[in-house]
């Protein structure tokens, strides 16, 4: 079974996310997907936006397809999240299972960081997403030193979408433009629940 992990703090997701995740599951044809907010990450300062609610606001991806699940393992634990922990929940409760891990590209550059990283690429296949267009020299020079490590490498192409969670917490996303950016139920959920005070007008719901 290619169990494929697509995390990420999710503040919101929005149709970039959504995209990567369908360029993901083009890449890997996984048998099971599991998307899952990140709680406290080491690389970054915590959300502000309360997990529950990130959760909430991640069941979008469900609608993508019926082999996708969300969940809210790292929320539900104390302390930082660290990839090699979750991966390793994976594996023991998913034995024999082919793990892929999806990695922005700007993590890829900076993934002899990370935790345990050694660790992540005999647990998983990385499966790298391109964040904007005519980077593929820059990536394959940065995953060159990780597959000589032993690492497995995957490629995914997803289409350019200018797009930040940043941006749309800081209202830089124009309002009409909004509507196209965030998938249900994401605008109720921010509106029911107050986030985002910076986002400006109200009749992008």
């Amino acid at each position: 079974m290619k169990l494929l992990l697509f995390g990420g703090t999710f503040d919101p997701p929005h149709m970039g996310h959504m995209n990567n995740l369908r360029a993901a599951m083009a890449a890997v044809q996984p048998d099971r997907v599991v998307v899952m907010p990140a709680g406290i990450p080491p690389h970054k300062q915590a959300s502000a936006t309360p997990g529950a609610v990130r959760l909430a606001m991640c069941q979008c991806f469900a609608a993508l397809d019926p082999r996708v699940e969300v969940s809210g393992w790292e929320i539900g634990r104390q302390g930082r999240s660290y990839t090699f922990h979750t991966l390793a929940m994976l594996r023991d409760t998913h034995p024999g299972a082919e793990l892929f891990l999806t990695v922005g590209s700007d993590m890829l550059e900076s993934f002899s960081t990370w935790y345990r990283w050694r660790d992540i690429l005999a647990l998983a296949t990385l499966v790298v997403q391109s964040r904007s267009p005519g980077d593929e020299d820059a990536l394959r020079r940065a995953a060159a030193p990780l597959e000589q490590a032993g690492g497995r490498i995957v490629f995914a192409r997803a289409p350019a979408l200018e797009c930040a969670s940043s941006d749309i917490r800081a209202g830089k996303i124009p309002p009409e433009r909004l509507r196209e950016l965030l998938p249900p139920p994401v605008p109720e959920i921010i509106k029911t629940c107050g986030l985002y005070p910076n986002i400006q007008g109200g009749n992008w719901q």
